[in-house]
């Protein structure tokens, strides 16, 4: 998938006025420019005011109480489903269970699904460049069922090397987990044609879709995704509450992983019969809140266009790789902007990854440094350490130009240090 179109009439300004946090100060005289979407993005007022409505006007407990707060709260609960269901095209809202964040949907696919159907011999196919929370429930997984755990590699561009996906996989493996977006290179990797090798060898498929949900168009029946993993906090949501999409027959085949209330149908003293879905999977008091400013987060997001959002951030992405291009000893991680999403790793020769950062920080532009939980990847790359700009659609070019100016100014710096020396 490349994103090479041009914008039409797009103006970040109409949006940014929606954003309070956007309008501060962070250091005096230094206004706040926000670089770390990858990590999570900022909330509009229209997200803010229907989480604080909920509070003042609605909040009760969902689906059982006999009263109108609950009545209330649950058809804005069970909306809020609906929501999430249109918005990624999924064929029932009973397919999308609400989770805390991708970490917990990843978690809860490979415990429920995983434990139930890995059996020791088998293969776990991941990639190189993935979150560790689409690496670590792996591993716990294989470690549990005495299962392998492989990798699709990625050349030095940043891009998966699928020409021997024929041969990694085969009969034994059982699932594959990939990212549709790399988190630290941006890459946007083709998931559909991996999917479909996955299945001719009878493999299921989990996609994380943490950094591609907010910024592209999402189309699971489409796609082909058996298992489709998100979070709210990344997409203008509140933190704590994440999406976990699977296919209504994988859904029903697999046991409850959490055990609580909500989740059954009948308790004995002799056992218990789980639920219908999605509840089975949604134990005690869900994200109520969380899941109803999630919605309202997806209503902001649909009027302006995934689209229109995806060329945007093309934009600022193509900007600063043609900037950072001209500056000296600085070196860019992943392939060229048309084939990546708006996520911008990369290393200043001669200073640390925090210390860009910090420096940054100094003059108002906040960026992720660090190995973004990607430590496998960042052995790959020969690095410890990163610094990460990362973009949405309230982002401006002309901020571009403040982190710019904000490197040359940390490579001064750090120039007088070293002639001090």
């Amino acid at each position: 998938m490349t994103i090479s179109e041009p914008a039409v009439s797009f103006d970040p300004l109409v949006y940014r006025q929606d954003f309070p946090i956007l309008q501060r100060e962070v250091h005096p005289g230094r206004p706040l420019v926000y670089f770390d979407n990858a990590a999570t993005t900022q909330r509009p007022r229209q997200v803010i005011q229907t989480i604080v409505e909920m509070y003042e006007k609605h909040y009760a407990n969902v689906h059982r109480g006999i009263h109108t707060l609950a009545d209330e709260t649950t058809e804005l609960y069970e909306e809020a489903r609906r929501r999430v269901c249109r918005f990624i095209n999924a064929r029932s809202e009973e397919e999308i269970i609400f989770t805390s964040g991708a970490t917990a949907s990843i978690n809860l696919v490979a415990r429920a699904w995983g434990d139930a159907n890995i059996r020791p011999g088998d293969e776990i196919l991941v990639t190189e460049m993935e979150h560790h929370s689409n690496l670590v429930p792996w591993f716990q997984l294989a470690e549990r069922r005495g299962a392998t755990v492989r990798f699709i590699p990625i050349n030095d561009q940043g891009e998966l090397v699928l020409d021997n996906l024929d041969t990694l996989l085969t009969e034994r493996t059982k699932i594959v987990a990939v990212t549709v977006v790399s988190n630290v290179l941006g890459t946007i990797n083709p998931v559909e044609s991996i999917i479909r090798a996955a299945h001719s060898v009878g493999a299921k498929v989990l996609v994380d879709g943490a950094q591609s949900v907010p910024h592209l168009v999402t189309d699971v029946q489409k796609m082909d995704a058996d298992f489709l993993a998100f979070s709210g906090h990344k997409m203008l949501g509140p933190s704590g509450i994440g999406v976990l999409y699977g296919k209504r027959e994988i859904l029903e085949a697999m046991p409850p992983f959490m055990g609580g209330g909500s989740m059954i149908r009948e308790v004995r003293l002799d056992g218990f019969v789980p639920g219908d879905l999605p509840y089975r999977f949604e134990a005690g008091t869900p994200p109520i809140v969380g899941a109803i400013g999630l919605a309202a987060a997806i209503d902001y997001l649909e009027r302006i266009g995934l689209e229109r959002i995806a060329v945007h951030e093309n934009q600022l992405t193509v900007k600063l790789h043609a900037a950072l291009a001209e500056m000296p000893r600085v070196r860019v991680f992943g392939p060229a902007p048309d084939k990546k999403g708006g996520i911008v790793s990369f290393v200043v020769d001669g200073i640390h990854a925090h210390d860009v950062a910090q420096l940054l920080d100094s003059v108002g532009v906040a960026v992720r440094a660090g190995h973004h939980c990607a430590m496998p990847l960042h052995k790959r790359l020969g690095v410890v350490a990163t610094a990460r700009a990362s973009f949405y659609f309230y982002n401006t070019l002309n901020e571009i130009d403040q982190l710019v100016e904000g490197l040359e100014r940390a490579q001064r710096i750090f120039k007088k240090r070293s002639e001090r020396r």
